[in-house]
C-alpha cells in the first residue's frame, strides 16, 4: 500500500478501484475534505467538528480506524475534521461505493455507530450541570477511545482542556479545576504523556 504525505492538496477523483493510497496527517493539522468520495481511517483518530461564524469548533464526533467521514455524509456547510493524532487515512471515490454493494454495506454498518456516537454527545450537552457533562464525556471518551492499562483505562490520544472544553460548551479554566478535582477523588489521573487515564 503506498503512503503519500500531502496535507494540502485533496485526493484526486481518480484514486481508487486498485492499490489504495495511504494519506498521512499530523497531529492538529485539518483534513481537506471534497464531496466527490469520503474517506476511511486507517490508523488514528481524527475530530469531526463545525465551525461557527464566531470561529468555535462545535463537537460532532471522532472518526476511528474504520469509520467513514466526508462531506457526503453531512447536510452541514462549515464541516471539518482535524487530526487529533498521526492518522492516516485511505479515499474512496462515490462512484466505487456506489457501484460496489459489499463496500456500500460497509459504510452504513460505520455510518450507524457514527449515529450513535453523535446521540451520546447530543444527551450530554443536555446536561445543566457542567460537571455532569465532563463526567459523561469522560466516560463516553473511555468506551470510543480508551485501552486498557495495568490501573484501569487509558485514552489512546491526548486531549487538551480546550478540546474538552469546546466539547461540553465550557471554558479550559473550568475543565482545569474539574480535572483537578476528579484527580482528588482518586478516579482519573493525568501519566507522563499527558494522557487521561481512568481508574478501576
Amino acid at each position: 500500500m503506498l503512503l503519500t504525505y500531502d496535507p494540502i492538496q485533496p485526493p484526486s477523483s481518480q484514486e481508487g478501484h486498485g492499490e489504495r493510497r495511504l494519506h498521512f496527517y499530523d497531529r492538529g493539522e485539518e483534513i481537506p475534505l471534497v464531496s466527490e468520495g469520503v474517506w476511511q481511517v486507517y490508523r488514528g483518530i481524527a475530530q469531526l467538528s463545525q465551525l461557527t461564524p464566531q470561529g468555535d469548533d462545535i463537537l460532532l464526533g471522532w472518526a476511528q480506524p474504520s469509520t467513514f467521514f466526508g462531506l457526503w455524509l453531512t447536510y452541514i456547510e462549515t464541516y471539518q475534521a482535524k487530526a487529533l493524532s498521526e492518522v492516516y487515512l485511505k479515499w474512496y471515490p462515490l462512484t466505487e461505493i456506489e457501484t460496489s454493494p459489499q463496500l456500500a454495506q460497509q459504510v452504513l454498518s460505520k455510518v450507524v455507530q457514527r449515529m450513535r456516537q453523535t446521540e451520546a454527545l447530543l444527551a450530554i450537552a443536555g446536561l445543566k450541570r457542567v460537571e455532569d457533562r465532563l463526567q459523561q464525556l469522560l466516560s463516553l471518551l473511555k468506551q470510543e477511545m480508551g485501552e486498557p492499562i495495568e490501573e484501569g483505562t487509558r485514552l489512546k490520544v491526548r486531549l487538551t482542556h480546550q478540546n474538552l472544553a469546546s466539547a461540553i460548551g465550557t471554558t479550559r479554566v473550568t475543565i482545569t479545576r474539574l480535572l483537578g478535582e476528579f484527580q482528588r477523588q482518586g478516579w482519573l489521573i493525568i501519566d507522563s504523556d499527558r494522557h487521561i487515564c481512568f481508574k478501576d
